[in-house]
C-alpha cells in the first residue's frame, strides 16, 4: 500500500449479509465450521454469524480479527507475517487492539474502506480463503 486507505461510508446491513454469506457458502462448501464477523469502518459489529457446531471461541476471535484489520488498515495476515519475522515486528504483541492472527480482510468499495470481515474456526488458511470469498461479494 503506497498510500494510506481512507475510511469511507460504513458498510451497511444488506452489504455485510451478501458478504456473510459469500463466506459462508464458502466454508460451507469445504465442510468447514466457521464463525464470521464482519464491523463497520468505525470498528463496530454490524453481523455476526456462527454456523452451526463452529466452536464457541471461534465467534470472539472472528470479531476480533474483523476489526483488528479495520481499525488497523491492513489484513490480520500481515500482522502475522510481521509477528513470525520477528525482530521489531514482535513490538505488534502489545499494541491492543493487534490480532496477529490470518484470517481478517478490508472490506473496500470505491478505494475506500467500508468495514472488515474476520473469520475464525479452521486453520488460518481456511479462514483467509472463507474471508476472501466473503471480500469477492462486494
Amino acid at each position: 500500500m503506497s498510500q494510506p486507505l481512507e475510511y469511507g461510508t460504513p458498510i451497511q446491513l444488506h452489504q455485510a449479509i451478501a458478504v456473510a454469506k459469500a463466506a459462508a457458502e464458502e466454508a460451507q462448501k469445504n465442510g468447514w465450521n466457521m464463525a464470521i464477523a464482519v464491523v463497520d469502518s468505525g470498528g463496530n459489529l454490524v453481523l455476526a454469524h456462527r454456523m452451526d457446531q463452529t466452536q464457541l471461541g471461534s465467534m470472539e476471535v472472528a470479531e476480533r480479527k474483523a476489526a483488528a484489520a479495520n481499525n488497523f488498515k491492513r489484513p490480520t495476515k500481515m500482522m502475522d507475517e510481521a509477528v513470525t519475522k520477528g525482530g521489531a515486528g514482535m513490538r505488534l504483541l502489545v499494541i491492543p487492539g493487534v490480532l496477529p492472527i490470518e484470517g481478517g480482510e478490508l472490506l473496500i468499495k470505491d478505494g475506500k474502506i467500508i468495514g472488515a470481515i474476520g473469520v475464525s474456526g479452521s486453520l488460518s488458511a481456511n479462514d483467509v480463503q472463507t474471508a476472501l470469498a466473503g471480500v469477492a461479494a462486494l
